[in-house]
């Protein structure tokens, strides 16, 4: 009950799910296909601005082989010509870029570069669309290297959640990071960071969205435990973090998106012995507390991103198999029934 009482605060649910029942009959939807991206592209944080949906950086087995797979590409989708076009390029490739739309500014945080030797080496950069100078400017630094991390727009500030963090002197190679709980509150007016509290996970591949006012950052994963299926809520106006409903299913490298006051999560990736695979499953938190199953993606991804656009969530990009492998273009989009 305690649960219960602390959602129907923190998401203005209308009512408490029966002790027990986690899941309910499964919502009716359907799925959509678009103009694929001009390039294959996964490990990509897109955002809806100025009325279309921007992918920036990834990892690609489209570019030059001299970039490591890394994508400095900027790719524009105008939904309602269902066409893409390019934007300005990044300063130099890199991947797992997160990106956010505050006011009528796009930003860009963090992501892995090519650097010391490595094309994980994280970075502290917060990068500022200069749709003037077609350019994207330098405008802040974070207070550490933070990549694979949740964002999002609250009142005035930009919230990023969770992530990893180069764990010792190395920022090079993947295994030179860590798993962080750090929350950071940006303001774009001054172009400041301030630290909030800690999440109470640390944890890395993890998705969100921000609803009524909180920041939810669902699944993702840990170095040593695997995929994760907790829901992590964030409240900036208490400064306190509570625990919702878990998803059905753990799932890490996934991708969310706030629709109606609802929560949809799509997608994802685990690893077993055999080497792993990508789910197809996705799933909506309704309006009270249950997770409630979606038709299947029809082509399962993670690495992926989904971005809300009027009555429908467009899932964009990802891979269709465990890891680096099977790199996919492909733009659908789901409606609810």
């Amino acid at each position: 009950m305690r649960l219960c009482l602390t959602l129907l605060l923190a998401l203005g649910l209308s009512a408490c799910p029966r002790p027990g029942a986690s899941t309910a009959a499964a919502a009716p939807g359907t799925w959509s296909a678009h103009a694929p991206l001009p390039i294959r592209v996964q490990e990509i944080y897109p955002a809806l601005h100025a009325g279309r949906i921007w992918v920036a950086g990834g990892l690609s087995p489209d570019v030059p082989a001299s970039q490591a797979q890394m994508s400095d590409r900027v790719l524009v989708y105008d939904p309602t010509a269902d066409r893409w076009t390019d934007g300005p390029r990044l300063p130099e490739p890199r991947h797992h870029p997160v990106l956010v739309s505050a006011g009528d500014a796009l930003y860009a945080f963090g992501g892995f570069v090519q650097a010391n030797g490595g094309r994980w080496s994280n970075s502290r950069d917060v990068l500022r669309l200069n749709a003037d100078a077609d350019r994207w400017d330098r405008v802040a630094t974070l207070p550490m290297p933070l990549s694979e991390t949740v964002a999002g727009v609250i009142g005035d500030t930009i919230w990023l959640a969770t992530g990893r963090s180069p764990s010792g002197s190395g920022n090079a190679q993947w295994p030179d990071h860590a798993d962080t709980a750090h929350s950071l509150a940006f303001d774009p007016d001054n172009l400041t960071f301030r630290a909030g509290p800690a999440a109470p996970q640390a944890l890395n591949s993890a998705a969100g969205a921000v609803i009524g006012g909180k920041l939810l950052v669902v699944g993702g994963r840990t170095v040593s435990g695997g995929n994760r299926s907790d829901l992590q809520i964030f409240d900036p106006a208490t400064g306190t973090w509570t625990r919702g409903p878990d998803l059905p299913q753990a799932q890490g490298g996934l991708a969310a998106a706030a629709l109606d006051g609802r929560l949809y999560v799509f997608g994802g990736e685990f690893f077993n012995a055999a080497g792993g695979g990508v789910y197809a499953e996705a799933w909506m938190l309704d309006s009270d507390a249950r997770w409630q199953a979606l038709p299947d993606m029809p082509v399962p991804r993670h690495g992926l991103g989904a971005v809300t656009v009027g009555n429908r969530i467009f899932v964009i990009g990802g891979a269709t198999a465990a890891g680096g492998n099977g790199t996919s273009a492909r733009l659908s989009s789901f409606q609810p029934g």
